[in-house]
């Protein structure tokens, strides 16, 4: 797939970009042809970001690899709205596996296929943040050490939502969940804890490493197919918000998405060997409070008495990663004036 911008000049519609390309430039989403990896009847809820992110990721990886995929599945939300036994809403060769272990079941699926002598099936193992960032963490590492030609994805919502909204290690500091209750005199997910597991997946110097989200679907599926293309350990890291979870409206998944890239709470990259190779920039630099106020998991910071204090804690955590990955600049402002005046 080319990588080239797309401007979009009807801003505030729902147009998507794709009659300003090419026919092969245009998203897999935009094929009627697509795959339906992951097809309707499933029980996600409305607006499920993670149902969103499983579908586009994989659609891609179907289309990259001429349909010769096999997906490894966490337990986690993911799993459990898509096969209630004995239904299943997959159309592709997929495996269930434990909370914990879908990084070494994937490596088993590759070292099968490579015995067999079938190596155009790839693999792609699929978890939640759960899986990933705490419960997976130690056979994820295991895979990118031994760089297995596996591609994880983390669907990344930011809490163990199919159990109850319980904080995991991805779960922002002062957001509310239902065992970091909003009381005292720092309420919700304490700071200073977690994991980013984008830069540690990096200190393991594997051959790629991104970050997307549900609101870029050119985005997502080019680094889907760029990571394709590469053989050996790859991570993916996709920002699926959750409306339960976060008290966000189920018909602003993609807005609540794009804010969190916007304010730089979640920066979007790519990295090769280690060192990041691309970032995709922030276009309309916008305060944090924008982003928390419209979820109901951080509505104790809006209260009679605003906990402004905490609010510049978080702007701080998106000013570090602004400048970190370098998303902001004069020169993109200007630019985005440019595109807005033609």
């Amino acid at each position: 797939m080319t990588r080239q911008p797309v401007r979009f000049y009807q801003v505030g519609s729902f147009a998507v970009g794709n009659r300003l390309l090419d026919d092969d430039d245009r998203t897999v989403q935009s094929n009627s042809n697509r795959n339906n990896s992951i097809d309707s009847g499933h029980r996600a809820c409305q607006g499920c970001g993670e149902a969103l992110g499983a579908r586009y990721a994989l659609d891609a990886a179907m289309r990259a690899t001429k349909g010769r995929l096999v997906a490894v599945n966490a337990t986690g939300c993911l799993e459990v709205f898509s096969t209630p036994y004995p239904e299943t809403s997959w159309r592709i060769a997929w495996l269930h596996s434990l909370f914990g272990n879908a990084p070494a079941v994937a490596t088993g699926v590759a070292a099968a296929m490579r015995v067999k002598g079938k190596t155009d099936v790839r693999v792609v193992a699929q978890a939640g943040d759960g899986g990933t960032v705490d419960i997976g963490f130690g056979c994820l590492s295991g895979m990118f050490e031994r760089n297995d030609d596996v591609l994880f994805i983390c669907y990344d919502n930011e809490g163990y939502m199919n159990t109850g909204v319980q904080r995991s290690a991805a779960t922002p500091p002062g957001a509310r969940t239902a065992t970091t209750d909003a009381v005292g005199p720092e309420p919700g997910n304490v700071f200073g804890q977690g994991k980013d597991l984008p830069r540690i997946a990096m200190a393991h110097d594997i051959a790629y490493v991104a970050t997307a989200t549900v609101a870029d679907l050119h985005d997502l599926e080019r680094k889907v197919e760029r990571a394709m293309e590469i053989r050996g350990a790859r991570y993916l890291h996709v920002l699926v918000p959750c409306p339960l979870g976060w008290g966000s409206a189920s018909d602003e998944t993609i807005h609540v998405a794009r804010l969190a890239k916007e304010t730089g709470l979640f920066p979007v990259f790519e990295a090769e060997n280690g060192k990041v190779t691309s970032v995709s920039p922030i276009r309309r630099r916008t305060p944090v409070e924008e982003y928390l106020k419209i979820q109901r998991r951080y509505a104790h910071l809006f209260g009679k008495a605003p906990r402004t204090d905490i609010i510049e804690r978080i702007q701080g955590i998106a000013d570090a990663n602004i400048a970190r990955y370098e998303l902001w600049s004069d020169e993109v402002e200007a630019d985005r004036l440019f595109e807005v005046q033609a």
